[in-house]
């Protein structure tokens, strides 16, 4: 099959592997029909990620149709068309039976926080993405879900992750009725994030970032205002002048680990790898934050440690609430949203390529060229599913 291989940093292309095989009862083959490239797979592709092995296929983003089942696999069948969220979960372990999808205890050997996730470092499991022709699908029976007739798919594809994150960090803002909302970061999460905080009943929306066609889109998807950094002092003072000098009710950091605004941080957490990523946007989201209020942090960030104001944030006493999105939990409820006209996230995508030129899309996306904001990629021989089914 054709997949994405990873051979270094910023060295990514579209080669000849092998035909992923059932190698448990219920595991599914999945035919890929649509792949995303994330911003979080930025990171794998910076090189800020621990072990990301050369040769492995990113990709945690994906729909496709069922190709093959285990003999054990009872809730899907060879032919349904499934979105597969980003999270691989046992759905019986503890935190499982808690919704906590992102922290299964079973499908990541490699560590004792987050969870498995496809095509994302062996930090998250080593399982291959699907960024690719086929990929394979273990816990088949809870883990991918079919998609709604009157679900457009370009929709499903984007609640396997982005969507679904940028939910859940408005969510986890626990936002009250007419709170202002800031969030850090314009690209499809924090787009998303901005749109959900105010399904959760926010007044006043504000986005952060310093890419000006970023933020025009921001402005015009999610109706809110925007702040380029770059023509900003000091943004917890800034943020503090636009909220009568309390601060926001709600930051959301949507940026992680590749935050800019900061020489220092980028020097020491991009560069130099002393802290896991420049925390730029999580320092402005303690500083900006009112007294009492939220941070919410779905950005990435990885092992070991992160230089950050914990003493700022206890003396303000505010709460954080971070994780990686439960992203299972969310579907029902954004089904709904998409069906009444408040979500439309195919709304994001700018660009449809090839999987053959991977390469070039992850160059576009990484540089943000030609007003990139969202890439699907299309596998050869992928099903064309362009309307609601």
């Amino acid at each position: 099959m054709l997949a994405m291989n990873y051979r270094g940093p910023y060295r990514v292309r579209a080669e000849q592997k092998p035909d992923p095989q059932i190698e448990h009862p219920n595991d599914a083959i999945v035919r890929v029909s649509r792949a995303c490239i994330c911003g979080s797979d930025l990171h794998l592709y910076h090189g800020l990620v621990p072990d990301t092995r050369v040769g492995m296929t990113f990709g945690h983003e994906f729909t496709g149709i069922v190709e093959e089942i285990g003999p054990s696999v009872r809730n899907v069948k060879v032919g349904d068309h499934v979105l597969v969220p980003f999270n691989i979960f046992c759905g019986s372990c503890f935190f499982c039976q808690h919704e906590l999808y992102s922290n299964c205890h079973n499908t990541n050997p490699e560590a004792t926080a987050v969870g498995a996730i496809y095509g994302y470092s062996h930090t998250t499991g080593g399982y291959d993405g699907g960024q690719a022709e086929f990929v394979r699908v273990p816990l088949a029976d809870i883990n991918p879900t079919v998609i709604p007739k009157d679900i457009h798919p370009d929709d499903a594809v984007l609640l396997t992750d982005a969507c679904p994150t940028g939910y859940q960090a408005a969510e986890m803002g626990e936002i009250a009725q007419g709170d202002t909302a800031v969030v850090f970061g314009a690209g499809p999460v924090g787009i998303f994030a901005a749109k959900s905080a105010w399904l959760m009943g926010a007044g006043r929306v504000i986005v952060v970032d310093h890419v000006e066609y970023r933020l025009e889109f921001v402005k015009n998807f999610a109706q809110c205002e925007v702040i380029n950094f770059r023509e900003v002092d000091d943004m917890a003072i800034h943020i503090k002048k636009m909220t009568d000098w309390l601060g926001a009710d709600v930051c959301i950091d949507a940026v992680g680990c590749e935050a800019a605004g900061s020489a220092l941080q980028r020097l020491t957490g991009r560069y130099l790898k002393w802290q896991a990523g420049a925390a730029t946007a999580l320092h402005w989201a303690i500083n900006s934050v009112r007294k009492g209020g939220t941070v919410s942090i779905v950005g990435v960030y990885g092992p070991p440690f992160n230089i950050v104001p914990i003493g700022n944030a206890l003396n303000k006493g505010i709460t954080m609430r971070m994780n990686q999105a439960s992203v299972k939990r969310h579907l029902p409820r954004l089904f709904e949203h998409i069906r009444a006209g408040n979500l439309e996230p195919r709304k994001i995508i700018t660009h449809r390529v090839p999987l053959e030129e991977v390469s070039d899309a992850y160059h576009v996306f990484s540089s943000k060229l030609d007003n990139c904001i969202k890439t699907i990629l299309v596998p050869p021989g992928a099903p064309r599913m362009e309307t609601v089914h």
